[in-house]
């Protein structure tokens, strides 16, 4: 029900909300993204607006092996607010530079440069979407796993099925997958779709479909754009399903 509520609150906003959306295309874990921006709303609040002058030398101290880390996060912070062209410029430059353990950061400091600017110089608002996943364009991307609703392996024709049926939807829906792996007793699904895509409906839409042929598929479905599921968390929630079918 919970994540009934998150998607069907997200497609409301998105219906609702007018403007030019932007998609964190790169995938940046959560705990990420909350540190950059919690510190970007504090920096705002003290922060004095850069001169050119100003951004040329934070550059200088960036690329420096002598400045510590967190100071380098502040100088990127620093850049990214300071609704500077040439910020925007020289955050560009050092996306492609920077060290490993930066490159999350200074990539969120360049998406929210552009935002500012973006902001500045159009009169539609600008709308920031962001997600551990990522996406593409105006595309989202999201993990999703289904389950043989018998606990029994699929067979030979219920996986073309699955093939045939998701790949016909998601076209559909102007989608695209990136990979789709079906295993012994579920699938694995990595897509894009647009924002503005019913997602619970259309899923439900496919499972009918494929469930013409032998319902052979569950309607319990684990859908989340926060990171792909690994093989342990896949094991427990096909652990829970098959508790949960013996109670029944």
């Amino acid at each position: 029900m919970r994540q009934n509520d998150i998607f069907n609150q997200f497609q409301k906003f998105v219906c609702e909300t007018e403007g030019d959306f932007h998609i964190l295309e790169q995938r940046v874990p959560v705990e990420v993204q909350m540190d950059y921006f919690n510190n970007s709303n504090r920096l705002r609040k003290t922060s004095s607006r850069l001169s050119e002058a100003d951004c040329e030398a934070y550059l200088v101290r960036l690329q420096s092996p002598d400045t510590p880390e967190p100071q380098k996060k502040q100088l990127l912070s620093a850049l990214a607010i300071s609704r500077q062209a040439k910020a925007y410029g020289i955050l560009k430059q050092y996306v492609t530079e920077c060290d490993p353990e930066l490159s999350h950061w200074a990539y969120l400091a360049l998406m929210e440069s552009r935002m500012t600017l973006e902001s500045d110089l159009s009169d539609e608002k600008q709308v920031y979407i962001s997600t551990g996943l990522g996406g593409e364009g105006q595309r989202l991307r999201f993990f999703i796993l289904l389950i043989s609703s018998s606990d029994t392996p699929f067979l030979a024709y219920q996986r073309q099925v699955i093939e045939r049926e998701f790949a016909y939807f998601l076209s559909m829906e102007d989608g695209k997958i990136e990979r789709l792996t079906i295993r012994e007793k579920h699938v694995e699904l990595l897509t894009l779709l647009p924002i503005q895509t019913n997602l619970k409906s259309m899923l439900e839409k496919i499972i009918r479909e494929c469930n013409q042929y032998g319902n052979f598929l569950s309607e319990n479905i684990t859908i989340t754009n926060v990171r792909e599921l690994n093989d342990d968390e896949i094991a427990k929630v096909l652990q829970m399903h098959g508790s949960h079918q013996a109670k029944s």
